[in-house]
């Protein structure tokens, strides 16, 4: 099983579009790459926490290869915004892709260097090791299979 954590601005709505493709078998919700310890969702809401809210996802790369993952997280966010996404603006909606497994660098790096052929502006999406991740709380685990008509900003129907 492979494991990357994606951020693409509210982690609810890129939760729920991981969680619907075949091969990924499980998804949770948290906090990435920042510098204050186990944070509360109101503390990384203020933009002082360093963290992103992010998606922590494992998948079974016999069904689906990180590539066509990436393929799917790049179609779904605005990756030359920085900071925002949708109605989503501050640091803790940044765009990333945080690693876990060094060997997965490359095949990300190809990724963004296709994806960047679609834009004239540079994508700003992160790409760095993770460093960092903490489950968010437990209300927003599958946030939106709880609260259907929650707040998304991505087309889940792609």
């Amino acid at each position: 099983m492979k494991k990357i954590v994606l951020a693409g601005g509210c982690f609810w709505g890129i939760e729920e579009y991981m969680i619907r493709i075949e091969g990924v078998l499980n998804t949770k919700v948290g906090y990435a790459n920042g510098t204050t310890k186990n944070p509360s969702y109101e503390e990384v809401c203020t933009g002082l926490t360093g963290h992103c809210e992010a998606c922590y996802i494992e998948f079974d790369e016999k069904i689906i290869s990180l590539p066509k993952l990436l393929d799917k997280f790049w179609s779904i966010i605005n990756p030359i915004l920085e900071n925002r996404q949708g109605g989503d603006i501050g640091t803790q909606y940044r765009t990333g892709i945080y690693y876990i497994d060094e060997n997965d660098k490359d095949t990300i790096l190809l990724s963004k260097e296709k994806e960047q052929t679609k834009y004239d502006s540079q994508i700003v999406t992160e790409i760095e090791p993770l460093k960092v991740f903490y489950d968010a709380e437990e209300y927003h685990q599958r946030y939106l299979k709880k609260n259907p008509n929650g707040y998304c900003h991505i087309d889940l129907s792609k």
